[in-house]
C-alpha cells in the first residue's frame, strides 16, 4: 500500500491467474452491503471465538480466507445477497467440520490488491478503491481476501478471462 500526496491510501494491483480452483472450508453468513457494517464484524468474532481455524484439521496453511460468494446477481455485480465463508484452504475432498460449509473460487484470472501488512483498517477502503474500479471486467462469482500467517493481506477479484488478457 502506497500513500499520496493527501494521504489517501492506494492498492498495488497485479493481474495473474488462478490455475486450480481454490477449495475453502469455513463458516457462512448470508448478507449483503446494505446490512455488511452490521453483520461482518460479529461473522469474525465468531470465526475467532469459535477457533473455527484449528477446528479445520485438512487446513493447507494457518492463511485465513474470507471469500465472498453466491452473489444473488452472479456475473453481473455485487448488489443483493451474497455468502461470506471464513475459513481456510483446503484439498478439494477434505471432510466438513459440522456447521461449516465448502466453497470453490473457481480457477481464473485475478486482480490481486495487495494491503499493508496487519493493517486490517485498510481492507474496507480498499474494497471501496476495487468497487471504482471500471476498467476491471469483475466477474462476482468468487472473490476473497486472503489473510497470510505472515500478516500480509491481499484481495483477490475474478476477472472475466477475455478482458483478463486484452
Amino acid at each position: 500500500m502506497k500513500t499520496s500526496a493527501m494521504s489517501t491510501p492506494t492498492f498495488p494491483q497485479h493481474i495473474e491467474t488462478l490455475a486450480d480452483a481454490l477449495t475453502v472450508i469455513g463458516i457462512e453468513l448470508r448478507t449483503h452491503n446494505l446490512e455488511a457494517a452490521q453483520t461482518i464484524p460479529p461473522h469474525w468474532q465468531r470465526f475467532t471465538q469459535e477457533g473455527v481455524l484449528a477446528r479445520i484439521a485438512a487446513k493447507r496453511s494457518d492463511d485465513v480466507f474470507a471469500v465472498y460468494t453466491h452473489f444473488e446477481h452472479a456475473g453481473r455485480d455485487n448488489t443483493g445477497l451474497y455468502s461470506l465463508v471464513i475459513g481456510a484452504a483446503v484439498a478439494a475432498d477434505a471432510p466438513v467440520p459440522a456447521g461449516m460449509v465448502r466453497v470453490v473460487v473457481p480457477a481464473s484470472p485475478r486482480a490481486v490488491f495487495g494491503v499493508e501488512r496487519n493493517r486490517f483498517d485498510l481492507v474496507g477502503p480498499a474494497w471501496q478503491a476495487i468497487w471504482q474500479r471500471n476498467d476491471l471486467a469483475k466477474t462476482f462469482i468468487a472473490e476473497y481476501e486472503q489473510y497470510h500467517a505472515d500478516g500480509g493481506i491481499s484481495i483477490s477479484i475474478g476477472l472475466n478471462a477475455a478482458t483478463a488478457q486484452a
